[in-house]
């Protein structure tokens, strides 16, 4: 007879018949930690309509983005042969993305949040085709105008990432949070592979301007998508609260919170010293000697590795001891980054990339559910907000940072130092964030996730 039952479905809630004795720790453990209405396995999440349209528009818009992103690129490359004009290109971008996301923040948790998401996604449309229209060969427009439109994106974008996490939140029920972002990231991921791919083949095909109408076409599905979603109830603001007072009060409550906090700056850190996608030519040039061929495998490695372990994700989710699992992935992540720095090898470079792709899509699905679950409803624009800070920091100064390590202290030994502070960081944390070493997200989900500070009532209004 097992000394520990499982908990049974009754009318479709998991629970314990009654609190159980358990042995690994010796103690009583509370019957609430079993209470789930549906399994953490996420086998039934795909089966909530609006989860559907929610991942639907996540294809859509994964396809779309990354084609956009490759398009542009090269079309501001074949009129400036400059790569500095590359680099301008990201920056003007993420100028106001960056600069607008507290106020995106504070708009998620002050208007509906389905509505800001319907707006900015209707303006990447417009975007499309506004690009569509630059590229004809007799519009007279050049890169000012190519420019003056990545800005205005990045504008929407500013506003758009916060409303975005709140938004998701609220459309996949936090029994579901595991899987819902196992499946948003892995189909984001396979948008983000597909897309340059759909990009650079419709312009060799059909040129620069029909492949900006056909990326809007992608973006109108997308907004499609997030159309067939029902409107959600909005968040109840606090009376009185200034501009400024409720900027600050998201980086309070993450500055508070060791697990968001620490997480955070493991993404930061990882991303920021850690990456090496950005010398990737370099290393299959002059160091593994394969060409343009090989650095198309080495570029696809990690994005394999990533997407295969997100899809399992989806039907065992790393949730039981989560923080330990986050620390251990991010150290995987740097001892991986060492082994292909000092490699030369093409077939274990090939495996030391794969195994960084494997390690980043078990921090990107822990991180993403710590947002979701520890994060009060209130206060979820604002917060998401913050994290986007922290995330798009790392990559807009990833490869940056990268170029400059490497010019200064050599390509491989600035890879090995960056694997080296990445594996500190992951020993700063494991000491200094106790709440995220010991996080365990199963029972944060069990119990319902984040207790809002002001109270139950502080929470949501109805939809209007």
């Amino acid at each position: 007879m097992a000394l520990w039952p499982r908990a049974r479905p009754i009318g479709g809630v998991l629970r314990a018949p009654v609190d159980r004795w358990s042995p690994n720790r010796r103690t009583w453990r509370p019957q609430s930690e079993y209470r789930l209405r549906v399994s953490l396995s996420g086998r039934n999440v795909l089966q909530i309509g609006e989860v559907r349209f929610l991942v639907g528009a996540r294809i859509a818009g994964g396809l779309g983005g990354s084609a956009l992103v490759t398009i542009v690129g090269f079309q501001v490359y074949e009129a400036t042969q400059s790569a500095l004009a590359l680099g301008g290109l990201g920056l003007v971008e993420a100028i106001p993305a960056l600069g607008l996301s507290l106020f995106g923040g504070h708009l998620a948790d002050r208007r509906d949040r389905r509505s800001i998401v319907l707006l900015t996604t209707a303006f990447t449309v417009l975007a499309a085709l506004a690009l569509a229209f630059i590229a004809r060969p007799d519009s007279g427009l050049g890169l000012p105008a190519i420019l003056a439109v990545i800005f205005a994106s990045g504008v929407a974008g500013g506003l758009l990432q916060p409303a975005t996490s709140a938004f998701e939140a609220q459309v996949i029920p936090i029994e579901f949070a595991a899987s819902g972002a196992s499946w948003l990231s892995s189909v984001s991921l396979v948008g983000g592979i597909l897309g340059p791919v759909l990009g650079g083949f419709a312009t060799a095909v059909f040129g620069l301007s029909a492949t900006y109408l056909v990326i809007a076409v992608l973006f109108g599905i997308e907004v499609g998508c997030i159309a067939l979603i029902a409107k959600k109830p909005r968040p109840i603001a606090t009376p009185n609260e200034s501009l400024r007072e409720s900027l600050s009060v998201g980086i309070r409550y993450v500055r508070g919170s060791q697990a968001m906090l620490g997480a955070m700056a493991l993404d930061l850190f990882a991303v920021l010293f850690g990456g090496a996608v950005a010398l990737l030519p370099i290393f299959a040039t002059d160091v593994l000697h394969v060409g343009p061929a090989g650095l198309g495998v080495l570029r696809t490695a990690p994005s394999v590795g990533a997407l295969l372990v997100m899809l399992v994700a989806t039907r065992r989710p790393p949730m039981r001891r989560a923080g330990p699992s986050l620390l251990i992935a991010v150290a995987g992540f740097g001892l991986s980054i060492l082994v292909f720095a000092v490699s030369t090898n093409f077939y274990l470079s090939i495996a030391a990339l794969f195994m960084t792709g494997v390690t980043d899509g078990v921090s990107v699905i822990i991180r993403s559910v710590i947002m979701r679950v520890l994060s009060p409803e209130r206060l979820r624009g604002r917060i998401a907000s913050v994290n986007w800070i922290f995330i798009g920091a790392s990559n807009q100064l990833g490869a940056f940072e990268s170029g400059v390590a490497a010019s200064i202290l050599g390509t491989v030994p600035s890879v090995v130092a960056g694997g080296f502070v990445t594996l500190l960081v992951v020993g700063l944390v494991t000491l200094r964030a106790p709440g995220l070493r010991r996080l365990d997200l199963a029972h944060q989900i069990a119990i319902g996730g984040a207790a809002d500070p002001l109270g139950p009532a502080a929470s949501v209004e109805s939809a209007v």
